[in-house]
């Protein structure tokens, strides 16, 4: 019988050791690895190819979302479980247009984790009521529309991470240095990211992210 693979990634060390401690009860459950960052959560699940990965949305570096699209990206298969400490229909739309397809409230994590991932290891989602609710609205009413912000989604990949890099007062050159680019290849992503969302300055970009929960005030 295939063991079940699950990374966690979330940045609040009380929170992943309450999520193993659930986890590893399960029979043919294994946890492969932990991170406290999206960069890392990253590079680990496109290293190991857990079966699912738990994901906090507010994470340095790198936050949720973006984390997860990138691993949905390069590695189709694997499945995410999104955690957060609130449930608006913003970050349930940002949930799913990352391509997870499962949410669990933080506050719930006890009672329904165990259920969400073994949806999830069955390549099925898992949401509750309220969230069930709202993509049926979504599909049945012929006047939604996807509730992400729209400018941010038409950034490319490199220049989310930039925005959050730079909300998180990262200077150009430990940027690049730690994206493996040019200091110049940053100024242009940056003031590209600048001109998309019509931002003047870091501190008009610092309260964009903070709004958009890309960081957290």
């Amino acid at each position: 019988m295939k063991m079940a693979r699950i990374l966690i990634a979330d940045d609040h060390e009380l929170m992943r050791d309450g999520i193993k401690a659930r986890i590893q009860g399960q029979p043919g459950w294994q946890i492969c690895a932990e991170t406290d960052n999206g960069r890392d959560a990253v590079e680990l699940a496109i290293q190991l190819k857990p079966d699912v990965v738990v994901m906090d949305i507010s994470m340095p570096e790198l936050n949720g979302f973006e984390a997860t699209r990138q691993i949905r990206n390069a590695c189709p298969e694997i499945e995410v479980l999104i955690l957060s400490f609130q449930e608006s229909d913003d970050l349930i739309w940002k949930t799913l247009a990352a391509g997870a397809r499962g949410f669990v409230l933080k506050t719930d994590a006890a009672r329904l984790i165990i259920l969400a991932i073994e949806a999830l290891l069955n390549h099925a989602p898992f949401f509750t009521r309220k969230v069930s609710q709202l993509v049926l609205d979504g599909y049945l009413d012929p006047n939604a529309i996807d509730k992400s912000d729209g400018a941010f989604t038409r950034l490319t990949s490199r220049e989310r991470e930039i925005v959050q890099l730079l909300a998180e007062a990262r200077t150009s050159k430990e940027i690049a240095a730690k994206l493996g680019v040019s200091v110049k290849t940053i100024e242009a992503h940056r003031a590209n990211v600048m001109r998309k969302l019509n931002l003047h300055s870091v501190a008009e970009l610092v309260r964009y992210a903070v709004r958009n929960k890309i960081i957290e005030a």
